[in-house]
């Protein structure tokens, strides 16, 4: 099995990393609960984060109020695009602690920040009570999101790789991604679930809180399952001898920025395109494909699913034939693909929508499932945590959070419905031409200098 009681594989299958001593199999704690903690706690801040934007149609109307509907839906999109500049900040906070004090402690904080933000989101007056200051109240809390998920993922995927065997140390990391599609997916259900039960003004009067204030109680198992972890032994090791960087982000750029600039090129497709393919995706094809927002819920669930299922299997190609082939095969057919399933979208058939949607998302996962193996395998220890933070946080806010905006923003100046393709297809090209100057990482051990 992959992922075993414990981590003893990895000291029988390889060697410890250079310069190091390798941590004695009693202190070392199961790659099952580091995995555990590490998907759901990526589950509970992209479920959180993800809301919003599922949302965005009931929230343009509740708390941007314009005659004009695409002006109302651009000023919800940027909302969304504002807490992805607020993340760069967030990751080199996050990043800071991460690598100075401690994995553990970084990711316990994000998840905590995040839920308070989203179930203050759930609790806050809308633009009818108290009018602009309702709209500032929610961008407040939307930049707090920003903030938190900022240290999330580059956090989760560190904890992570740095407990699990190298054998199959892609496969463990595209487990913790699979946390990600998980919260999406969630947020998508419980979106689904809102316009089935409820009623067009029993949302607009008060069930549109239930998505946000749900966010307490799966949050709450998220904390508990993190606070009963112990860090990583890369990390202990580090602090045992007294070598973790003083300022962590500015080690970074001194010694590992040839990294960072490939870990921000590279992270275009599974961000951007991420974006365009699950949460812009559900507005699309109710506006451009003309289908209703439960046909767009339920196409956005199964393409979340499908991509949940894809990121293992990525994973496990990954570790069996290695990183840069996976990557490749994802971002052409990401290019190849991008202009004719935007096609399918819009055609206005139900199946040609969860078709061309789908079939995007996996292409996307495809990518994702080897993308974040390759970043930890390019990292030392000492700035592996602010590495991954500042490197995915800075692709995010370029292209991830403005995703939506960009592609709404697109049709509205062009007049052209597949125009979002072309923004897609863009950011598949930018992974595709970052593979190239990427080596072969797989079976190396972590440096931890």
């Amino acid at each position: 099995m992959p992922i075993n009681d414990t981590v003893e594989p990895a000291v029988r299958n390889s060697e410890p990393a250079r310069g190091s001593a390798p941590v004695p199999a009693e202190q070392k704690q199961s790659t099952v609960k580091v995995v555990r903690a590490a998907i759901v706690g990526t589950v509970v801040e992209y479920y959180d984060f993800g809301i919003y934007g599922y949302m965005a149609t009931i929230i343009a109307s509740l708390f941007f109020v314009s005659e004009n509907d695409t002006a109302a839906l651009l000023g919800t999109f940027a909302t969304f695009a504002v807490a992805f500049f607020l993340r760069v900040p967030g990751g080199i906070f996050f990043g800071h602690i991460g690598d100075k004090y401690g994995r553990k402690n970084a990711l316990s904080w994000t998840i905590l920040l995040m839920v308070v933000a989203t179930a203050a989101m759930g609790l806050m007056p809308t633009y009818v009570t108290l009018g602009v200051w309702a709209t500032a109240i929610l961008v407040l809390a939307r930049c707090l999101q920003g903030f938190a998920a900022g240290g999330e993922l580059g956090g989760a995927n560190a904890f992570v790789s740095e407990s699990a065997p190298a054998k199959w140390r892609a496969l463990q990391t595209s487990m913790v991604n699979s946390g990600t599609y998980l919260g999406s997916l969630i947020a998508s259900l419980i979106a689904l679930g809102l316009t089935s039960v409820f009623s067009h003004d029993q949302i607009m009067s008060w069930a549109w809180r239930i998505p946000f204030l749900l966010s307490v109680v799966i949050g709450v198992v998220g904390i508990w399952i993190r606070n009963h972890m112990e860090d990583t032994p890369q990390f202990k090791e580090l602090e045992d001898k007294g070598e973790t960087a003083k300022v962590p982000v500015k080690e970074l750029l001194t010694s590992s920025g040839g990294a960072l600039v490939k870990i921000i090129f590279l992270g275009a497709l599974i961000t951007g395109g991420y974006y365009i393919a699950s949460v812009y995706a559900a507005t699309y094809l109710q506006k451009a494909g003309g289908q209703s927002s439960t046909v767009a819920f339920l196409s956005t669930s199964l393409a979340l699913v499908l991509g949940v299922i894809t990121l293992p299997i990525a994973g496990y190609l990954a570790d069996r034939y290695g990183r840069k082939p996976v990557l490749f095969v994802g971002s052409i057919a990401a290019v190849v693909l991008g202009v004719p399933m935007f096609m399918l979208m819009a055609g206005g058939s139900i199946w040609q929508a969860v078709l061309g949607q789908s079939v995007l998302f996996i292409a996307v996962s495809v990518v994702n499932g080897a993308s974040y193996v390759t970043y930890v395998e390019m990292l030392k220890a000492s700035v592996r945590y602010s590495g991954l933070a500042l490197g995915n946080n800075i692709t995010n806010m370029a292209l991830g959070g403005t995703a939506p905006f960009i592609a709404t923003w697109l049709i509205d100046i062009t007049g052209n419905r597949l125009a979002p393709a072309g923004y897609f297809v863009f950011c598949a090209l930018l992974t595709l031409g970052a593979v190239f100057f990427v080596k072969e990482t797989k079976g190396i051990e972590l440096r931890a200098d």
